[in-house]
């Protein structure tokens, strides 16, 4: 947005030096400016680890207690929040429900532009509503611009009920950052096409994003040492790393790991039956008790 002496009054507007002549470089030298931008993103991410590590935490003790983590956002942002939802359920077996992505303009905004749904402010608290969002859950709200009402309206709904909110936008002081209980804002800069934040501003997002997802998958035990012990062997690649994942840690063949797979029916119950000769309820029950943490389970019984 322009103010009246026609400078762009948001960060993720503000024009970039480096690339105010990009259209007239070699491609070479284009592709290079590009970047050299890209590479201070996961700066401005380092700067935020206080506030993503406090995020974890809390979202993790909602997960606990039988919370969901729902992202929400529009364009840009609510489909990398989509798409870091997503892709939970295969990296980590999560069930399918328990984090989710809600984009502004529905399942059509994915993959096309529904740019009015961002406009209004009652429908992303609707959009949660209609999911059956509770102050047991956590909500991230994500907007670059830190401003799309959408956003706003779905933080307020939360904050209403008593839920968790997180606010990410990559802009200082946003609305966003003020509507939520835990602001984290990586400021990028500039983009090098002035306002396309899926470029610098959508790379922070998603490096946020991972941070997030991951933290709180490996808090909740879903990885063991940096192997995803949580996961299921559906098809012959994913049977092939199970099998590769308990000959690491349970220390055994590989023909020895296939046995023990087979017959605990899971990556953390077969590696528990091996290291602690247990049977596989008796392991199912070490696992439960241990509330899914192999580690805990593991070291519980030294």
């Amino acid at each position: 947005m322009l103010t009246r002496a026609g400078q762009f009054d948001l960060l993720t507007e503000a024009r970039n030096p480096a690339s105010a002549e990009i259209d007239a470089l070699p491609t070479v030298e284009m592709l290079h400016v590009i970047n050299a931008a890209d590479q201070e993103v996961a700066l401005s991410v380092e700067r935020e680890i206080p506030n993503i590590a406090r995020a974890v935490d809390a979202i993790t003790a909602r997960l606990e207690e039988a919370g969901r983590l729902f992202y929400i956002g529009a364009g840009t942002s609510g489909r990398l929040g989509v798409l870091d939802a997503s892709e939970c359920p295969p990296t980590f077996n999560t069930p399918p429900d328990l984090v989710q992505g809600v984009i502004a303009g529905g399942d059509r905004a994915l993959r096309h532009s529904v740019e009015r749904a961002e406009d209004d402010r009652e429908l992303g608290g609707k959009d949660l509503a209609d999911r059956g969002f509770s102050r047991a859950d956590a909500l991230v709200g994500i907007a670059a611009s830190g401003r799309t009402p959408y956003v706003l309206g779905a933080l307020a709904y939360a904050r209403s009920l008593g839920a968790l909110t997180v606010g990410l936008s990559c802009t200082p002081d946003s609305q966003v950052a003020q509507a939520a209980e835990i602001a984290i804002t990586p400021l990028p800069g500039p983009e090098i096409v002035t306002g396309s934040t899926r470029m610098r501003a959508g790379t922070a997002t998603k490096l946020v994003l991972n941070m997030l997802s991951t933290g709180v998958m490996i808090r909740l035990g879903y990885v063991y040492g940096n192997l995803m012990v949580n996961m299921q062997a559906t098809n012959e690649k994913l049977t092939d790393r199970a099998r590769r994942i308990i000959s690491n840690i349970a220390g055994v063949p590989y023909d020895e790991a296939a046995r023990l797979l087979s017959e605990g029916g899971s990556v953390r119950v077969a590696i528990l039956m091996h290291k602690l000769g247990l049977s596989r309820g008796d392991a199912e029950v070490k696992l439960r008790e241990a509330k899914g943490r192999l580690r805990v389970a593991l070291e519980a019984s030294h």
